[in-house]
């Protein structure tokens, strides 16, 4: 008889998780409380980016973070509170932003980006996934030549010790690449290896593919504790009654350190807010995604839509959606493109990244419950991600050789 496990999260890594543990012959239940992959999996920008080697925590970034406090419209917003477990990320961060430990954490982001690229091409074609999967690259521009020579050491590192080298487009070259941008830039950046795809769709599609292969979701059932038995959790707690399972997974996103408590463990993850515009596809529509590192905002063409998205704000669960905010998406896109947007704005949407200071995911099994695997925290790659996730978590409850080192993302770091 097959063994059965309760995912807690239906994003898209606890779907990703499901997938996988369904193909091992778990029976799987999955739960949210809200709807599945209505959070951050929904309406984030879609990008498959194994260029996104690189962590938040870099140097240069806490004056970064300092300055940002200063500037009224600044894409990065700290809402400094008496906060002790904000103070301490902070901290914690702002010791790692050197390039020995920016270069220990890319060591462990790229595996899981990597693996996750070949396995959504793997996904996307075994499963038919309807997802506007497209292969077209990310390219990153710049207005000024200043910084985009700046970013030329950045290129070397990636391209010396990572193998991730990009193509270098100066002036109106980037025309070539992308004739929706505005002529008399200073140039760009071009990764061919990475891909988009439309997150909400991809979500509705795997959801499909896995109620049709067995698996249960449970959508408005939030969480409320372990039942335990002899160091191990027999089920648990939650809006719609009990739920027993021999395995549990917890995939709760942001919402994963409210759980410190029953998972007998330090989960220090900072809910960072991010906001997107959704629209129908301007008539000058790019072809390819872009990120305009000077104003931080990202812009990804589906077939079915356009989408601009950016921000990162601490400021705790917060659930308000400013219009300066979304305001700061347009006007960051307008010195770039064309046609920077369209009309109507079809959903505006704000959600919360998992952010850990050392930006790696934490995939383990807790300390105080040995049948509770924790996959969580993994940053503004949550869908880069997600299928390199899945597998591990399955190997790591069916006590397979994962297929990847997990050491980097043992939750006993923290």
């Amino acid at each position: 008889m097959s063994k059965s496990v309760l995912v807690i999260g239906g994003g898209v890594v606890g779907t990703s998780c499901a997938y996988f543990l369904s193909k091992a012959g778990w029976r799987v239940t999955v739960i949210d409380r809200g709807t599945i992959g209505g959070g951050s999996s929904a309406a984030n920008c879609g990008f498959v980016c194994p260029s996104h080697v690189l962590p938040l925590a870099e140097p240069g970034m806490v004056a970064k973070g300092l300055a940002s406090l200063l500037q009224k419209y600044s894409p990065l917003k700290i809402k400094l509170r008496p906060d002790p477990a904000l103070w301490s990320w902070l901290i914690h961060f702002a010791l790692r932003c050197n390039e020995r430990d920016m270069l220990a954490s890319a060591r462990g982001i790229q595996p899981l980006l990597d693996a996750s690229l070949a396995l959504y091409h793997e996904l996307v074609a075994t499963e038919n996934l309807d997802c506007e999967w497209e292969s077209r690259g990310l390219f990153f521009v710049y207005k000024s030549k200043a910084e985009l020579d700046a970013y030329a050491p950045t290129d070397r590192l990636l391209a010396d010790s990572f193998h991730c080298a990009a193509k270098r487009y100066d002036g109106d070259a980037v025309l070539e690449l992308e004739p929706a941008l505005k002529p008399g830039l200073a140039g760009g950046w071009y990764y061919h290896e990475d891909a988009h795809l439309r997150p909400d769709k991809l979500m509705r599609s795997w959801r499909e593919r896995l109620e049709a292969s067995g698996v249960t979701f449970r959508e408005h059932c939030g969480f409320k504790g372990f039942r335990r038995l002899a160091g191990r959790a027999s089920a648990v707690d939650t809006d719609q009654g009990e739920l027993s399972a021999d395995a549990f997974v917890i995939a709760a996103g942001a919402w994963t350190p409210q759980l410190n408590d029953h998972l007998g463990c330090k989960i220090p993850i900072q809910p960072g807010k991010g906001y997107s515009l959704t629209m129908p596809r301007p008539s000058i529509c790019p072809n390819v995604p872009m990120i305009f590192p000077e104003t931080r905002v990202a812009v990804t063409p589906f077939h079915t839509g356009y989408r601009l998205g950016s921000m990162m704000e601490f400021a705790g669960y917060d659930e308000s959606i400013h219009p300066s905010r979304l305001q700061l998406l347009r006007d960051g896109a307008a010195p770039f493109l064309r046609e920077p947007t369209a009309e109507p704005v079809e959903r505006t949407w704000f959600g919360w990244r998992p952010m850990t200071w050392d930006g790696l995911p934490i995939i383990d099994r807790t300390p105080a419950l040995n049948n509770v695997v924790v996959a969580a925290g993994h940053n503004m790659l949550g869908l880069s991600m997600a299928p390199a996730t899945g597998r591990l978590v399955a190997e790591i409850l069916g006590e397979q050789a994962p297929f990847l080192d997990v050491a980097p993302y043992r939750v006993g770091r923290f």
